[in-house]
């Protein structure tokens, strides 16, 4: 029987459940979070970050940073996380971890930095959920 590659919304649904597992406050902060996956970035993306090639990414968070001022949080559009299928799946392929390891690492990172993290600090987290 032939294997089917994830589809985007087994991505989606991973990243899902890897948000649901974090510790505090990173769950409070991805419940509202728009995950939005698709199998590239687009060539905008692409050009304003200054990618080679559309395999360069795997994620990217987009929003505002954790405990920023400005407009009233009403007015705010939500945070989003951009989670590329097909890069991660060549992860996924080329490596030893797993997919979920994969896609937890992933959102650990694009929050993380929000949140003022270092990687020692972000690599800790991880480790907790182990």
């Amino acid at each position: 029987m032939a294997h089917m590659a994830p589809t985007l919304a087994d991505i989606e649904r991973l990243a899902r459940e890897a948000a649901e597992s974090l510790p505090e406050p990173f769950r409070r902060f991805l419940a509202e979070i728009v995950f939005v996956v698709t199998d590239f970035p687009d060539a905008g993306m692409m050009e304003d970050m200054g990618l080679e090639s559309p395999f360069d990414i795997l994620g990217l968070y987009q929003g505002h940073p954790v405990g920023s001022e400005g407009e009233a949080a009403t007015l705010r559009m939500p945070a989003i996380i951009r989670l590329f299928r097909r890069p991660i799946l060549d992860e996924w392929a080329h490596g030893d971890d797993s997919l979920e390891h994969i896609i937890r690492h992933l959102i650990v990172h694009e929050v993380g930095h929000h949140f003022g993290l270092s990687d020692e600090d972000m690599e800790a987290i991880e480790e907790g959920l182990r």
